[in-house]
């Protein structure tokens, strides 16, 4: 399935560290930045991890929420 920008993913369930979340009813009427990395504690994801979360009020001021996932546990 291709999902391009601007088109609504589809919506889905999982577990994370903030709990259990739906996609769309997380996002509510946010724009999400959602991105995934092939595993965990590389110097790649490490980086491009922690840069999101010092980020994270620039992203609130654009009413974005980022969603990272890995596909390690």
């Amino acid at each position: 399935m291709t999902i391009r920008l601007g088109e609504t993913a589809p919506d889905f369930k999982v577990a994370s560290t903030s709990g259990e979340i739906s996609l769309h009813e997380w996002a509510g009427d946010s724009w999400v930045f959602f991105f995934s990395h092939p595993a965990d504690f590389t110097p790649v994801c490490t980086t491009e991890m922690g840069r999101t979360a010092q980020l994270a009020e620039e992203f609130a001021k654009r009413n974005v929420k980022p969603l990272g996932l890995s596909t390690d546990t």
